[in-house]
C-alpha cells in the first residue's frame, strides 16, 4: 500500500486534481474496468471509493486519480511517494460489462474523466469505435486529455468559459452526435447534474446509457446502506450492485438529495482541522 509515485494533473481556483501509483499486486492482479477500492488514510479516518483508473501487472501498482474534496481526500493529497496507506480495499463493486456495441460514447466530465478511461480503452479493446466527449469548467482542469485521444476514434473536448475545445456543456456535443448516427451506448460519468442532464437526452434518443455512480459510502460492501439508490422499482446499493447502472431508472432527485445530506457536516469537519 506504499505509495510510489505522486503527479498534481491539475490546479486552478483552489482545485486539485492529484495521480497516485500504489503498490498492490492483489488488487492490481484482479481489478477490472469500472472498479473501485476504498481506502483510510489513518487508523480513525474514513473509508473513501476511488475509481481504478489503471493497474501495471508488472510493477503490482494501481493507479488512483482523485479530486481534493472533503477531509480524507485532502489529507490523502497531502502524502508523498514512500508514504503507505492505512487500509486498501478491492478490487470492489462490478465490472462494467464490455461486449461489442459497434459505435459508444463515452462522455466524462471533471475528475469523471479519469473513470470512464478504464471503460473506454477496454470497449475500444473489444472492437468498438469510440466517441469521447470530455467536459471541463476551464482548460486547466482538463484531464487525460493525451490518454483519451489514443483510444478514441472521435475525441471532443467542452469547457464551460470556452478557454479551450468549444465553449458549452458536454450534453451540447453528445445532443449533436446523436443527431447525426446510430450509437449502441452512451456510457457517462460526472457530477450529478451532468450525468441526469446526459440521462434525460439520451432516454429521448432512445439510447442505452450507463452511468457510474459516486454515491456516498461508509464501508463499500453493503453493509450500511449508506450508498443505496432506487434503480427502477427496486432498493440498489451502489457498492455491491453497482457503480454501474442503467441511467434511465435511476431517481435522479432522490439521489441529488442523499448526495448532500453531509454538505454542512463536512465543511465544519475540514474548518476544524484547518485543511
Amino acid at each position: 500500500m506504499k505509495i510510489l509515485d505522486k503527479l498534481v494533473l491539475s490546479e486552478s481556483a483552489g482545485v486539485k486534481v492529484v495521480r497516485m501509483e500504489i503498490y498492490h499486486p492483489d488488487i492490481a492482479r484482479n481489478a477490472g474496468p469500472g472498479q473501485f477500492i476504498a481506502f483510510m488514510v489513518s487508523e480513525k479516518g474514513e473509508r473513501v471509493p476511488l475509481t481504478i483508473v489503471d493497474k501495471d501487472l508488472n510493477k503490482g501498482t494501481i493507479t488512483l486519480i482523485f479530486q481534493e474534496a472533503g477531509l480524507t481526500t485532502r489529507l490523502l493529497a497531502k502524502l508523498n511517494v514512500g508514504d503507505s496507506l492505512y487500509s486498501l480495499a478491492g478490487p470492489l463493486g462490478h465490472p462494467t460489462e464490455i461486449k461489442k456495441y459497434g459505435k459508444a460514447i463515452m462522455v466524462g466530465g471533471g475528475v469523471g474523466i479519469a473513470e470512464i478511461y478504464p471503460v473506454a480503452r477496454a470497449l475500444k479493446e473489444a472492437g468498438n469505435y469510440v466517441v469521447s466527449v470530455l467536459g471541463a469548467r476551464t482548460r486547466e482542469l482538463l484531464i487525460l486529455e493525451t490518454e483519451m485521444k489514443k483510444i478514441s476514434d472521435e475525441f471532443y473536448v467542452m469547457t464551460d468559459d470556452g478557454s479551450y475545445g468549444k465553449k458549452g456543456f458536454t450534453t451540447d456535443a453528445l445532443a449533436e452526435l446523436l443527431k447525426k448516427d446510430k450509437y449502441g451506448l452512451v456510457y457517462c460519468v460526472g457530477p450529478l447534474p451532468m450525468m441526469k442532464r446526459v440521462s434525460d437526452l439520451t432516454k429521448d434518443f432512445k439510447v442505452k446509457t450507463i452511468v457510474s455512480l459516486n454515491a456516498l459510502m461508509v464501508d463499500a460492501t453493503g453493509m450500511c446502506g449508506c450508498c443505496r439508490v432506487t434503480v427502477g422499482n427496486s432498493i440498489k446499493f451502489s457498492c455491491v450492485d453497482g457503480p454501474d447502472f442503467d441511467a434511465h431508472l435511476i431517481d435522479w432527485d432522490e439521489l441529488s438529495k442523499r448526495s448532500k445530506v453531509y454538505q454542512e457536516q463536512e465543511k465544519h469537519i475540514c474548518k476544524l482541522s484547518n485543511i
